[in-house]
């Protein structure tokens, strides 16, 4: 790989880092409103809205584990779990600082759609931390066991299974620290998961032509990765 494209291949992961630590604070800021969706009518989705940039975070891990290999991939991760912790500190802060009279976003209303639950943080990242690693360790284990071959099926058992434990931690910290109640905890298990199981199904196309795309720009053969940055 020539210097030029060493350099190129580092400005496209920092992107990438980018992309990923964005969607992962934002799904924390936004977590605590619920919406519905109901596909043809068939099933009725009730999840977060912040499930909704989750998909890409893990999308983005399997980029970085294909292309980037897995120790790349598990430092985007770390400097996901700073940032969304150092942002959750500065909203702390914002939310303890008194607003002035004229502000257009008084105390109590900033308090109210801001003001995260510390323990519902603390599940969030612990969920996240857990189904992240997992899901990276599982995508390379398959990736070894393949020699490189079938990206659908190491792309979607990882994120599957991670997924899986991403959901069931989550709620099941929440409920235990009695922010939900027991009583939907079934049914946000079950909608949360088939709606992340679909989007994962949905994203493999784009994986696909994102690594094509890689593999042609950066002259890599099956399973080669980028290193030496």
């Amino acid at each position: 790989m020539t210097v030029q494209q060493k350099s190129q291949a580092q400005l496209i992961y920092l992107v990438l880092a980018s992309l990923f630590i964005a969607s992962l604070v934002t799904s924390n800021l936004i977590f605590q409103k619920f919406f519905y969706w109901e596909p043809f009518n068939l099933f009725r989705f009730e999840v977060s809205v912040g499930i909704l940039p989750y998909p890409i975070t893990f999308l983005i891990t399997d980029i970085l584990s294909e292309i980037y290999g897995k120790k790349k991939a598990n430092q985007v991760v770390v400097a996901g779990i700073f940032a969304s912790f150092f942002s959750m500190l500065i909203i702390l802060v914002a939310d303890y600082a008194p607003a002035i009279d004229s502000s257009p976003i008084g105390n109590k209303t900033f308090t109210k759609v801001f003001g995260l639950s510390p323990l519902a943080v603390l599940a969030s990242m612990l969920a996240y931390l857990a189904a992240q690693f997992i899901d990276i360790r599982i995508f390379h284990f398959w990736k070894k066991l393949t020699k490189g071959k079938h990206l659908w099926l190491r792309n979607n058992f990882s994120t599957f299974l991670s997924q899986f434990i991403d959901t069931f931690t989550v709620l099941f910290l929440l409920s235990s620290f009695k922010i939900l109640p027991w009583s939907i905890f079934g049914s946000l298990l079950l909608s949360g998961f088939l709606f992340k199981i679909i989007i994962a199904a949905l994203d493999t196309p784009v994986l696909y032509a994102i690594v094509y795309w890689f593999r042609k720009k950066f002259d890599l053969k099956m399973g080669e990765e980028i290193t030496g940055f």
